[in-house]
């Protein structure tokens, strides 16, 4: 797989379009047993409907894509698959945690997570709850799981305008740059009396990155790598 290639963007606009995806149903078995196995592993895991995007393209420095709906388990098997067939991309948006003084807030998904010690920012696959009507509000995403995952609500960070776009085979990382007024000790402090808190947060504790040192390649996917790389430089 090629290097991750980063896209500066002033705004999303993508769609639901309700088409039928022929991995889905060409591979129903092999889906189902798949499936057999993640709930047997973790038995909470659940098998909602979640949105994959199915195409798009760059004209100026606004991106276009339409998405279609499926089902966790098929999303989960096409993924651990290594994405067969048609081309399709796990296009999501992720809350790019900055603290008063630079550093970067990344969260360390939890056991019972299906990327279980993986680093990333506060993010989530798009799913039914980010449809406004038949538009995939990716930006509403991005405040959702920040809360979501962190407790930071919207109106405590200044939110950017525009987007850095990370592409990595079929993966999309849409990232929106959230910043806070606390410095990092007491955004981290926070946030994790917040984790806590939860019966059964998605985050085990949070990791602060202020240098190119701190870039963890054995725990972060190369999107989130590259993503940190680009902002530590600039």
């Amino acid at each position: 797989m090629s290097e991750p290639e980063i896209v500066e963007l002033d705004a999303i606009d993508c769609r639901l379009e309700p088409i039928t995806w022929r991995f889905a149903e060409d591979n129903a078995e092999a889906i189902a047993a798949h499936w057999r196995k993640v709930v047997a592993e973790k038995p909470a895991t659940f098998n909602g409907k979640v949105l994959l995007l199915h195409r798009w393209q760059i004209s100026g420095r606004r991106f276009h894509g339409a998405y279609l709906l499926t089902d966790y388990a098929s999303f989960l098997a096409w993924r651990d698959f290594g994405a067969p067939g048609e081309p399709k991309w796990n296009c999501f948006s992720m809350a790019a945690l900055e603290a008063a003084d630079g550093a970067f807030l990344l969260g360390e998904m939890a056991a019972h997570t299906s990327t279980a010690g993986a680093i990333y920012f506060p993010a989530g696959t798009p799913d039914q709850t980010d449809l406004d009507g038949d538009v995939v509000n990716l930006a509403g995403s991005v405040t959702r799981e920040l809360e979501e995952e962190t407790g930071v609500r919207p109106d405590e960070v200044d939110i950017a305008t525009g987007w850095i776009a990370i592409f990595h085979g079929p993966r999309i990382a849409m990232m929106k740059s959230v910043r806070s007024p606390l410095r990092s000790a007491e955004l981290k402090q926070r946030i994790e009396g917040f984790l806590a808190r939860d019966e059964r947060p998605e985050l085990n504790r949070m990791h602060v990155v202020t240098s190119p040192a701190d870039i963890r390649p054995d725990r972060m996917p190369p999107f989130q790598c590259a993503y940190l790389a680009h902002r530590l430089a600039t």
